[in-house]
């Protein structure tokens, strides 16, 4: 339990870290529906540890706030009420001060916890849903800065994040010529292993067949993605899914959600807003903050297609350290539940799999994913027209 403390209070105050730039005002504000603001993170998050273990585990337990329970759940049924997620913005209430303070007490309360119950038969079961609140929060960190960063884009200013020690946007440059890894049919192990933390949409491990495919050696970069989009690629319906090119019509969609292209009679060079303001856009670096539609589209352009689970997950098995890190990649996968999949009991169990309809699985994680939260059999998932997340194009080839 002594080590399972140390991780609870570094990831905790990680969470602390990342809002430490912001002003209380930047805190409070959300952007869009999609996107929640930085103290309604940081105290659900909270309400998360005090919901799921305080109230269960802690003798006499008293909530911090008793309204909490409803303004800080997210779609936990079995929990009781939620304040309608578009509205999370209109809580100028509690202030940014009470939400740290919350955070602080419901802190010491669950480390005491953790130090009174180390030898206790809930131990176990403790421990579990400690790690799971921890992996959750973790999520909950990249969410933050992709909503940090959506938030600082629709200001006119497009003022920076200021972070120093966060991560640079699109992560390592990728300047190698992309290359093509072939890999032979035969049957794959898809699934987490066993071994250390999952969710439960990662399991069971189970079989699947491919067929021989090849993978990109890298992601698609930012000057391949301007090429796609200098030859018209937004305007051509030719390159887009039926429903694809509806939203880019509904939408008027003409570039990457960052983009900007200067209109001055003798600078028309592209820019891109990153969380340390408005930058050139780099041509080296991967491609980001793109949809699902965005994505299979390039790769109808390029004459290529995005991979499947499977084959991503086999890829990666294989080649390593090159599918982490940089952004999360789109697989043409459906998220649905795995051969033999059953979702946790209770409220807990409502985590992953009720959302298993009408999304996109993502593979890998990118640059804003906190260190230690990565692994091979990770499922991502989001709606095809999402793209403020750090979500970007590996090409795949049959």
């Amino acid at each position: 339990m002594h080590r399972l403390a140390e991780t609870f209070a570094r990831v905790r105050a990680q969470s602390c870290q990342l809002v430490q730039p912001l002003s209380a005002e930047d805190c409070c504000v959300q952007s869009m529906a999609d996107a929640s603001p930085a103290k309604w993170h940081l105290a659900h998050t909270t309400w998360f540890f005090e919901t799921f273990i305080l109230e269960r585990f802690e003798a006499c337990f008293q909530p911090f706030h008793p309204a909490f329970r409803v303004l800080f759940n997210s779609y936990y049924e079995g929990v009781g009420e939620q304040h309608p997620r578009a509205q999370r913005g209109l809580m100028t209430r509690p202030a940014l001060a009470e939400v740290l303070a919350y955070r602080q007490n419901v802190d010491q309360r669950l480390l005491a916890l953790l130090a009174q119950v180390q030898l206790a038969d809930s131990a176990g079961e403790l421990a579990m849903l400690v790690e799971l609140g921890l992996q959750h929060e973790q999520q909950h960190q990249e969410l933050l800065l992709t909503d940090i960063k959506h938030l600082l884009s629709m200001n006119p200013l497009l003022p920076p994040y200021r972070g120093s020690d966060v991560m640079a946007d699109a992560g390592r440059e990728q300047a190698s010529a992309l290359q093509w890894q072939a890999f032979a049919a035969g049957i794959v192990e898809v699934g987490h292993d066993g071994q250390g933390f999952f969710f439960d949409n990662e399991t069971p491990r189970h079989r699947q067949f491919v067929e021989p495919f090849c993978m990109a050696s890298r992601l698609v970069s930012n000057g391949e993605y301007l090429a796609f989009v200098e030859d018209g690629g937004y305007s051509n319906p030719l390159l887009w899914l039926a429903a694809g090119w509806d939203w880019v019509v509904q939408q008027k969609i003409t570039r990457p959600l960052y983009w900007h292209q200067a209109q001055a009679q003798f600078d028309s060079a592209w820019r891109e807003f990153t969380l340390h303001g408005l930058q050139p856009l780099a041509m080296h670096e991967a491609a980001t903050h793109l949809s699902f539609f965005e994505a299979e589209a390039y790769a109808r352009w390029a004459g290529a297609r995005l991979p499947t689970e499977a084959e991503w997950e086999a890829a990666a098995a294989a080649q390593g350290e090159d599918y982490f890190g940089v952004a999360w990649q789109w697989t043409t996968s459906s998220y649905a539940p795995y051969p033999g999949y059953v979702a946790l009991p209770g409220a807990v169990g409502e985590y992953n799999g009720k959302f298993m309809v009408n999304q996109y699985v993502l593979r890998g994680s990118s640059a804003a994913t906190p260190d230690g939260h990565a692994r091979l059999s990770y499922r991502n998932f989001f709606p095809a027209t999402a793209r403020w997340q750090f979500s970007g194009i590996r090409l795949a080839r049959s």
